[in-house]
């Protein structure tokens, strides 16, 4: 989907997984400050867009999701994933149920899988789903906005902002009313920032929910009946992850910024060591400068200096070695 907001002025589209929105509208830094000052809107309008209707909908998606769903209550929101039988990650939701109907974005392209698979499901259950992403567009206000709502929108809140499910054909009237329009790369900067994992980002085809510490954010250890819900009772209780998630802050002499997949190594090895890891993901953030988050094995130590090619990188621990 092209966001009719890459017209406006300033605007740099993005690329790779975020394409069909604006990176930024022409200053990086200013739009992280505004966002983390609570201005602004993030157009989102790029990501799925999934619904939920019918009276089991909570029930059902109760036994298909990590998360605990079946009592949700209405208007608070959550999020959850999909495994596959081996518990590798296959889907992250983003939800809120507003009473009658589940609202869900997703990362973008991902939507025609993850109804396949609800729809493969359905059973005797009493629900529907829906494909809403060409009717619905993802605008995100960050935490702390005073910006109106406009009337009848689902919206989720959580700690970092507001996303809303708004209509396509409001979307220029919205980007008017609520300004300035932030780019995805403030949006990633601070996200990276928060160390919240990504879909596709810090997952691969091998990547379980407790390498990324999506332990009870996405994942409720109390219940079961989940497929892969194995794979993660017998890590919690008899093992550990073979790999963590770590923050990393990198060398600012650097003109460039290691990509997506750039092999770490321990810095004391120089850049023909041993590969520890990778680089997931990589900004400029208006105060820290350049960071990055990153998986590594396990018994990497976590006070050891790396090197990302020859960029240098100190870790700050997220998932507990």
């Amino acid at each position: 989907m092209k966001s009719p907001l890459l017209s406006l002025p300033g605007a740099v589209a993005a690329e790779g997984q975020d394409e069909g929105v604006a990176a930024h509208y022409g200053d990086l830094f200013r739009e992280q400050r505004a966002l983390a000052d609570g201005k602004g809107f993030v157009d989102l309008s790029h990501r799925g867009v999934v619904t939920v209707t019918g009276d089991d909908r909570l029930a059902w998606l109760h036994l298909l999701l990590t998360q605990h769903v079946s009592e949700l209550p209405a208007g608070e929101a959550t999020e959850a994933l999909v495994l596959t039988a081996n518990g590798h990650i296959e889907h992250a939701l983003y939800l809120v149920d507003d009473s009658t109907t589940v609202w869900i974005h997703v990362e973008p392209g991902t939507q025609e899988a993850l109804l396949a698979y609800l729809e493969s499901m359905k059973f005797f259950y009493r629900v529907e789903v829906a494909d809403r992403t060409e009717e619905y567009a993802v605008v995100h206000l960050p935490a702390g906005s005073i910006a109106p709502v406009p009337e009848g929108t689902a919206v989720r809140e959580t700690a970092q902002g507001r996303d809303l499910f708004l209509p396509r054909e409001r979307l220029e009237t919205f980007a008017e009313e609520h300004a300035p329009a932030i780019g995805i790369l403030a949006h990633e900067a601070l996200r990276v920032e928060a160390h919240r994992p990504r879909l596709t980002f810090e997952t691969d085809h091998r990547t379980i929910p407790h390498e990324l510490g999506w332990i009870g954010s996405a994942v409720h250890l109390q219940k079961g009946c989940y497929r892969g819900q194995e794979t993660v009772a017998r890590v919690q209780n008899l093992g550990k992850p073979p790999r963590r998630l770590v923050f990393l802050h990198l060398d600012g002499s650097e003109v460039h910024l290691p990509g997506h997949g750039t092999p770490l190594r321990l810095a004391s090895d120089g850049p023909e060591g041993r590969k520890l890891g990778f680089i997931t993901t990589s900004a400029r953030h208006h105060e820290l400068g350049p960071i990055a988050l990153a998986l590594v094995k396990r018994n990497v130590p976590a006070d050891a200096p790396l090197i990302a090619d020859t960029t240098a990188a100190a870790q700050e621990v997220v998932v507990e070695p």
